[in-house]
């Protein structure tokens, strides 16, 4: 089989309710949108920032990234990557589909994620990371952190903010110690006709019961690969978080 080529596009978008211009924000000197895009380069040679934006899309010019400017009307980072794939002008076997909020992604994660398409009958794939015990019961009943089950061959059955599965008979307070629990981390990589037709879809009902886009991916047949990660990263979603971030990237260089 002949070498996947694969490309990384992050979309980036400036308005946000919890943190508007967020991808401008500085960590450690430099625009987060900044940070991620150079974590992305070192394992994938083409990386392709997506913005509506002006003034994310001068910044990303400024540090000499490549960026395509797309619609404002975009309902989630999916479709916005299927148009910016549309504009670089060049084919890919597989789009991956990077948050513009995530500077510490590892390189390791990168690579799990593409080794998924070394099964061909994988159409779309993403990352998990294992609930650890001290992680606590809290934060695995966080609806905020979705859940993944996967099947024998390592394929995502469902996606849930619900605890999945229930282990009956067994007190929640034992269940980290009992079963694996898996944390969905929230970046995708699609073969490139997939990201096509997904794109095209409607919202399906799962989809819109759990408010999780790859609900609807599922319930259209679409074959989900998962890699298993045990990086822990430090994602921004809030002022807050970039303050956590700031302290994590002196930690980092120490």
């Amino acid at each position: 089989m002949k070498p996947l080529k694969f490309i990384v596009i992050i979309p980036a978008r400036y308005a946000s309710t919890r943190f508007p211009a967020k991808p401008l924000a500085l960590l450690g000197g430099k625009p987060v949108i900044e940070r991620v895009y150079e974590q992305v380069k070192g394992v994938v040679e083409r990386v392709v920032v997506a913005t509506d934006d002006e003034r994310i899309y001068q910044a990303v010019e400024a540090f000499g990234g490549e960026v395509v400017m797309t619609s404002t009307e975009h309902r989630s980072g999916t479709d916005r990557c299927w148009e910016a794939y549309q504009k670089v002008g060049q084919q890919y076997d597989v789009v991956i589909n990077v948050q513009g909020d995530e500077p510490f992604i590892a390189h390791s994660q990168l690579r799990a994620i593409m080794a998924c398409f070394e099964d061909e009958a994988t159409d779309i794939a993403t990352l998990v990371k294992p609930f650890a015990e001290e992680d606590g019961l809290a934060a695995l009943e966080n609806p905020n952190s979705p859940k993944v089950v996967l099947d024998a061959a390592s394929r995502a059955i469902y996606f849930s903010r619900s605890v999945i599965p229930y282990l009956r008979g067994v007190e929640r307070s034992e269940w980290l110690k009992e079963h694996t629990f898996y944390k969905h981390i929230g970046m995708y990589a699609f073969r490139a006709d997939v990201l096509r037709e997904i794109t095209a879809l409607p919202q399906s009902t799962l989809e819109k019961a759990e408010s999780l886009e790859q609900l609807r991916w599922l319930e259209n047949g679409y074959k989900i690969g998962v890699g298993i990660s045990d990086v822990e990263t430090v994602g921004i979603d809030t002022p807050e978080d970039l303050e956590r971030a700031e302290e994590f990237l002196k930690t980092r260089k120490g």
